[in-house]
Order: C-alpha cells, then structure tokens, then sequence
C-alpha cells in the first residue's frame, strides 16, 4: 500500500504542485518603526560575484529607510569588519553623521564584535534583517 500511494502521489500533478512547509516556526515578524527623518536610519548590504573592475568585485550598499537614497562604495575581496567600517566611515559618515538604527542581513562582517563595539559605542542600534538568502543557504 504504501507503494502505491507514493506511486499515486509522483504521479497527481496537484501534489507535485502543493508541497507543504516543513520549515520551523519562525516566530512572530517584528516590524520597523516609522521613520520621520532622512539618513537616521539606513539598511546595508553586499553585492557580490561582480567581474573585477580596478580591482574592486564587491560593492557595500547603503541605502536611505526614509528616502530611498542610496551609497555605493567598492571593496575588494577578502574584506574585514575593519575595512567595511572604514569605507562607511568615508562615504557614509562624513556625509550624515551617526544613525539612530541600521538594519543588515547577517553576514559574519556585520555580526561581528568590532562591528557590534563600533556602533554600540555610539548608540547605533544594529538590527538584523532575515536570515534567508537563496544565494547562500545550501
């Protein structure tokens, strides 16, 4: 019997289609707060795999929650927390000042301690954006 209702459910084209999800539970969304101000609170992440161009393959994106305004600044791989930080600093920074919030995935530059002493430092909450990322997850 239990061959049978494999074969049956191989061959039924809306149970190929309905496939349930097996996932955990993933808790409750927690939903950002509303923003009044520009450049108070930004989201940031990587572009990568991109062709080498003046030795840069990487680009750090920085982009206005408030605005849609956004920075891009070239890296080249490997890359630090260290480095990531300094290129913030030079085209983020000097432009805006401190934010109030960044909301980042959570790549290991961006969760790491450096990172996290930098902007606690200064009162920045770091928030995480989800964890999944197709590109990445195997």
């Amino acid at each position: 019997m239990t061959k049978s209702v494999q074969q049956y459910i191989r061959q039924c084209l809306i149970c190929q289609s309905c496939k349930s999800d097996n996932s955990p539970y993933s808790g409750l969304l927690q939903p950002l707060q509303i923003l009044k101000e520009v450049w108070v609170d930004v989201c940031m992440d990587f572009i990568e795999g991109l062709p080498k161009s003046f030795g840069k393959d990487v680009i750090l994106v920085v982009v206005d929650r408030f605005s849609k305004y956004a920075h891009f600044a070239a890296l080249s791989h490997p890359f630090t927390a260290a480095d990531v930080a300094q290129v913030y600093l030079n085209n983020v920074f000097t432009l805006h000042g401190w934010l109030e919030s960044i909301v980042r995935d959570r790549d290991k530059v961006f969760s790491s301690e450096f990172w996290q002493a930098l902007f606690s430092v200064q009162g920045t909450n770091l928030l995480m954006s989800t964890s999944y990322h197709p590109q990445t997850d195997g």
